[in-house]
């Protein structure tokens, strides 16, 4: 069997490859790994409105207080938030069940260490080994988790200590997410699309409590519509509705909120790339941008790199996913990262990408500068890009081959300063993928075309 974990977290087909007997032992053994030599241990549990989302948030409780650790569990909420809450509570540790943007079937168990931090490699190869321990030791007794669910924990005789208490766990992310926007947003007019997902009621909350007019649609989860041609992943309503309603942006959400893309009053779409322009200007701005510096993946645009060398801006670059961008972050200690997809972090507020926040931050931009979404974002010029996956038979070996080195070698050299070639192997299938942005379109087609070819031929 392969890696049991994957970039963000464990995910697959709900109640078949994502089974309740997964998430049980998953569970448990972190749990055993993040809650040794804790004393009362806790762990919060969020998810996602997903149907499957019911069926293995039972199965996860059930894991974490076999295991000895207690348990709040705080309802539908975004990524985002269950981050902030782990930290906030003090837990030792929190689960979020949710699948993105993936289609609804999908389910997914990202977990937390303590802190509102994603897992490093270590700990979670040292998860999957406590897996393949057929019988785990577990607690009995007064040695097995309770589910401080303050609600109603109380009247059954539970002692669940006041920092515990679940009451207004909702208002209390909102009034984060406020008070770090720093600007009052009235006057603003934002068309939300809310993917069906967790960001359902709290996302329009946060930014009508900044002082947003809010117009919220893909609203209603009902456990089976979520990221159903709605939310960051499908763009097209969000688009209509923003023109139809004279808004001044849109902001789309994926199904757990921790991304954020933007549609301008015209109805054009203002991608990750463009996002972290805006804001990393912002806080050069403010001076509070670390080192001058803003954190990125390879698959970024050339039109950033141009657009942030000629604000004074440095740009780090790190492989593709969030965690590796939070990697960089925490390493530099730097401010602000990102992905082209809209995952956008902001350490200094948050310890995973957060798609509210985004929105918000964007929106602050636009209310301190008196500026259109449009035109802050025309800073960033995108320049042509050709994607080409290959099918290959063996994409490592294939990715390293000399003949392949040697043709992407020829092609920068053609390119020189005008673009630039990524190909790398994908992290789920059998292919490689060959990207050649150019500022001329036709060339950066010929060279794609030529590099495919020839990595086809290995």
């Amino acid at each position: 069997m392969g890696r049991l974990f994957g970039t963000d977290g464990v995910r697959g087909l709900a109640n078949e490859s994502l089974s309740p007997e997964l998430a049980l032992r998953v569970s448990g053994a972190a749990a055993q790994i993040l809650g040794r030599g804790k004393k009362h241990p806790v762990a919060v549990v969020g998810r996602d409105p997903r149907a499957s989302g019911e069926m293995l948030e039972a199965a996860v409780i059930a894991g974490l207080t076999a295991a000895g650790m207690n348990v709040l569990p705080v309802g539908v909420l975004p990524t985002p938030a269950v981050a902030y809450l782990t930290g906030l509570y003090d837990a030792c540790l929190g689960v979020m069940i949710s699948a993105s943007h993936n289609p609804m079937p999908d389910n997914g168990i990202k977990i937390f260490a303590a802190g509102g931090h994603k897992l490093d490699d270590a700990i979670e190869d040292r998860i999957e080994a406590l897996l393949a321990e057929p019988h785990p030791i577990r607690p009995t007794g007064a040695g097995i988790g309770r589910v401080l669910n303050a609600a109603g924990a109380r009247d059954h005789g539970q002692a669940v200590p006041d920092q515990y208490s679940l009451e207004g766990t909702h208002e209390r992310y909102v009034a984060h997410l406020v008070e770090a926007t720093g600007a009052d947003l009235s006057g603003l007019r934002v068309v939300v699309d809310c993917a069906h997902g967790a960001a359902s009621e709290v996302g329009p909350a946060a930014l009508r409590a900044a002082g947003a007019t809010v117009i919220a649609i893909h609203a209603e989860p009902d456990g089976l519509n979520i990221n159903d041609s709605c939310g960051s992943t499908h763009l097209g309503t969000l688009q209509q509705a923003v023109v139809e309603h004279g808004a001044d942006l849109g902001l789309g959400f994926d199904g757990d909120a921790d991304r954020c893309l933007a549609v301008d009053t015209a109805g054009i779409v203002v991608d990750g790339d463009s996002i972290m322009a805006i804001l990393a200007i912002a806080m050069k701005d403010a001076g509070t941008l670390r080192d001058d510096t803003l954190i990125a993946t390879v698959m970024s645009n050339l039109g950033l790199h141009i657009a942030m060398r000629d604000a004074g801006i440095t740009v780090r670059t790190t492989a593709v996913g969030d965690r590796y961008v939070l990697e960089e972050l925490r390493r530099g200690n730097y401010t602000l990262g990102g992905e082209q997809s809209g995952h956008t972090v902001l350490p200094e507020h948050g310890t995973t990408g957060d798609g509210i926040l985004t929105g918000l931050k964007l929106m602050a931009r636009m209310a301190q500068t008196g500026r259109p979404l449009a035109e802050l974002a025309s800073v960033l010029r995108t320049v042509p890009q050709v994607l080409i996956n290959v099918p290959v038979t063996d994409k490592a070996l294939v990715a390293a081959a000399p003949e392949v080195r040697d043709a992407v070698a020829e092609a920068e050299a053609i390119l020189g300063d005008s673009g630039r070639i990524l190909l790398r192997p994908s992290g789920t299938e059998q292919l490689v993928r060959v990207m050649v942005e150019a500022t001329d379109p036709e060339r950066a087609q010929q060279l794609a075309d030529d590099l495919a070819k020839r990595v086809a031929a290995v």
